[in-house]
């Protein structure tokens, strides 16, 4: 059992004891409601996490971050420079989604209340705090004293309870010096220990350093607009990206399809790695299946919870014979998942792909056939876990192996004579007054049972208490029976407690090598993620991306829509976009498709950057460092935001966090003022972007745009077309096609095209050198109606 040192077991003040606090109601705010609200990063995952947070003094906005999953053992600390609407932060805090939210107790002031309670009340003091309590508000918000936030002791938790493997060294070298992120891993961890009444073993969580690089940005707004993991017409629906790559058959390969879905990767060689899984899993129908029947075997058992519930103990014990009946159940379950390893390893031999090679490696550990041994030693071969009933009763109590405690002999020989009296009296009983009566087990102890039309005038003997019914059947006991069900229970009771003694010993020698049971855990999350990639490709015709640094999609489909409408009633686009045609203005009537489009762009590049193959006929991609996107119109009455200001504030963010290699996807950027000031916001807006030289697609129905971006270079104009029809009861006298065309590129764009094939860029050449005399006949056509010549 883990001990602190004297310098991190300070005791906490009554204070800090008993101060709960949750969002205060204010004019500006909804009331706090004692749930989480459903949110794009909530419906498919439990929030389990504990976040800490700190902020640093001054104007680099520095935030540490540490967040503990109890339930799976997972601890990690960020630090980072965030701007003023933390939207890194928020971004951090949705992949690791708060069950509760610690801050320094000065991050809030005191505050008369002016209600008729006339309490006491607290206020933030800090814009940070504001932001949690705007983008979670059903999360309660607890201030800790700041004395607990000390990195020294920070980092003593962290050497003491992470993990012994060979990322140990690296993790204590990359957090040594993060002050910040030290200072909130003090809190998080003495929170855990004296509220929760949760204590760690040594060297037996998984602790992280999580750097910001290395993953690509969608700020939460985004995850809700483009429906990367909930649908936004209905939270239950399956029409999502998730939903649609969701084919994991563990709780494991879950959380990490959903963390991947909400920080894609940017690094090359891993997406190359990934796609590489996949291609193999498509390619080899026999590896496909074996990998599918042994993934399988392994859904039953949370390997991440298991591990965490191994390695935490109850700082004071509430129940022993419930602690007991816990643990066994723990050892049981770990027994199940070790016998079904080999199988998985098995299936992975002679893989061609570096990455499957890796994973069969981790699940080959020396260390996981010493876990296995020692579970085998301990427990009966044939012991298994049951749903409910007497049978779960007695895998708990017979788990253990004979002769390995004659106390514990001795106590299963009382358990199965009381069992037994039980049973010799239900015989009398039915015997004596001539009814079928049954036994059942519930957790009370046993109860007969007899349905309602065996008996005669529905009348039960006297002898008989307690009567209740359910399902057409009448459930009653008497007072003998409730005597051996009280001996029997004495009885289970001390054979449990006699079987933890054995399952203690067994346990600590398993928190020996939790390391590789860690790393087996990551092994199989990560197979079961890409298998579900392979599933969703085959099933859907995907095909492998290509990354290099042009966006080019042939017959692109929209993964969600894919799955709504009827096949062959998508559309399919095409999309290029490279560095001479950068920024793309997207036109068209309502209805034609626009929003559409650049949501399609926006779920291919995630599902590329995830790794997975994507519904296209071809498809290359760059890797992208954040995407962006103002999609939607809506006013925020908890932010206290009309439609305007929020359109704003996400501009702002664009604009702050864009750089060369962002994604930015603009939908009517403009409508919620008037035509004229749309007009120069847009045009302000798109010119700044430009001058970023990110890939962005600009939809709009602002045709002075195509002026006033005239003399922009890498500026390209698209429209969704319509064509005319016979006006009819059913039709308005238009046809959507909903495939767009190019309409024409600005003179300066066309120099800019050229001047780079004349210095050597020949790929360019294969794009331009059939569509040069139509664009320029188009610019000046368009350029003629418009009475505007940009040179």
């Amino acid at each position: 059992m883990y001990s602190h040192s004297d310098n991190t077991t300070r005791p906490w003040t009554g204070q800090s004891r008993t101060t709960s606090l949750t969002r205060p109601r204010t004019a500006q705010s909804r009331p706090g409601t004692g749930q989480a609200p459903t949110t794009a990063a909530t419906s498919h995952y439990e929030a389990s996490f504990i976040i800490a947070l700190l902020e640093g003094r001054g104007i680099a906005r520095e935030v540490g971050i540490a967040a503990l999953d109890r339930d799976t053992g997972r601890a990690m600390l960020i630090q980072l420079a965030d701007c003023q609407t933390y939207v890194k932060t928020l971004h951090q805090m949705h992949l690791h989604y708060p069950t509760l939210i610690l801050i320094p107790d000065t991050f809030l002031s005191s505050k008369d209340n002016l209600g008729p309670s006339s309490k006491s009340t607290l206020s933030p003091t800090s814009l940070l705090v504001q932001c949690l309590y705007d983008e979670f508000p059903g999360v309660p918000v607890e201030p800790v004293l700041r004395k607990y936030w000390n990195e020294d002791a920070g980092l003593e938790f962290v050497s003491q309870l992470c993990v012994r493997d060979e990322e140990r060294t690296a993790t204590i070298l990359a957090v040594a010096r993060k002050y910040y992120a030290l200072s909130a891993a003090s809190a998080v961890f003495k929170y855990v220990e004296v509220k929760l009444n949760t204590q760690f073993a040594s060297g037996s969580l998984r602790i992280r350093f999580v750097p910001v690089e290395g993953t690509m940005m969608i700020d939460p707004e985004t995850v809700r607009n483009l429906e990367i993991v909930d649908n936004m017409g209905n939270a239950r629906s399956p029409h999502s990206l998730f939903g649609v790559l969701n084919h994991c058959s563990t709780a494991m390969a879950r959380r990490l399809l959903r963390g991947t879905l909400l920080a894609p990767v940017t690094v090359g060689a891993a997406l190359e790695a990934r796609l590489d899984v996949v291609r193999e899993l498509v390619q080899s129908e026999d590896r496909f299946t074996e990998v599918k029947d042994a993934l399988r075997h392994l859904c039953k058992v949370d390997l991440d919870k298991l591990i965490s519930s191994l390695a935490s103990n109850e700082t004071r014990e509430a129940s022993s014979a419930r602690t007991a009946s816990s643990r066994v159940t723990q050892m049981l379950n770990l027994k199940d998942v070790m016998r079904h390893l080999p199988t998985l390893q098995k299936a992975l031999v002679g893989s061609k792909s570096e990455l499957l090679s890796i994973i069969c490696n981790m699940l080959s550990d020396e260390r996981l056939e010493t876990v296995e041994r020692l579970v085998s030693e301990s427990l009966n071969e044939d012991a298994s876990l049951q749903k409910a009933g007497i049978g779960a009763i007695n895998a708990r109590v017979y788990a253990v192996k004979a002769n390995c405690n004659p106390l514990l002999d001795v106590a299963r020989e009382t358990y199965k004579e009381n069992v037994g009296d039980i049973h010799a009296l239900h015989s009398s009983l039915t015997e004596k007054h001539d009814l079928p009566i049954q036994l059942v087990y519930q957790e009370s102890g046993f109860l007969f049972s007899i349905r309602k039309g065996d008996l005669v005038e529905g009348k039960l003997p006297w002898c008989f208490t307690n009567l209740s019914t359910r399902r057409g059947r009448w459930l009653f006991t008497s007072m003998e029976l409730k005597k051996r069900n009280a001996r029997m229970k004495d009885a289970l009771e001390e054979a449990l407690v006699l079987s933890h003694s054995t399952i203690k010993d067994l346990v600590s020698a398993v928190l020996v090598d939790i390391g590789a049971l860690y790393k087996a855990s990551e092994a199989i999350a990560m197979l079961d993620m890409l298998w579900s990639f392979a599933h969703v490709s085959i099933m859907k015709n995907y095909v492998r991306p290509e990354f290099t640094g042009t966006l080019a999609i042939k017959s692109g489909r929209h993964p969600i829509l894919e799955n709504v409408q009827s096949e062959g009633m998508l559309v399919p686009n095409d999309v290029y976009c490279s560095d001479c045609t950068a920024f793309q203005v997207i036109q068209g009537p309502n209805m034609s498709g626009k929003s559409t489009y650049l949501r399609q762009i926006g779920l291919l590049t995630v599902m590329a950057q995830c790794g997975c193959f994507v519904p296209a006929e071809y498809a290359s991609f760059r890797i992208h460092d954040h995407l962006l996107t103002r999609l939607s119109n809506d006013d925020d009455i908890e932010k206290n935001l009309s439609t305007f200001a929020n359109e704003m504030a996400s501009c702002a963010m664009i604009l702050g966090l864009a750089s060369s290699k962002s994604l930015v996807l603009i939908d009517e950027l403009g409508r919620a003022t008037s035509s004229k000031e749309g007009v120069g916001i847009s045009h302000a807006i798109a010119q700044e972007l430009i001058k970023l030289k990110c890939f962005t697609f600009f939809a709009t129905h602002f045709h002075e745009l195509s002026v006033t971006l005239s003399r922009q270079p890498t500026v390209v104009y698209l429209h969704l077309s319509v064509r005319r029809s016979r006006l009819s009861s059913s039709n308005i006298g238009l046809t959507f096609t909903y495939k767009y065309s190019l309409t024409f590129l600005s003179v300066t764009t066309l120099m800019y095209a050229f001047r780079r094939i004349v210095n050597g860029l020949t790929d360019e050449l294969d794009h331009y050198a059939g569509t040069v005399s139509r664009l320029a006949e188009g610019c000046a056509h368009i350029c003629w109606e418009n009475r505007a010549w940009p040179y």
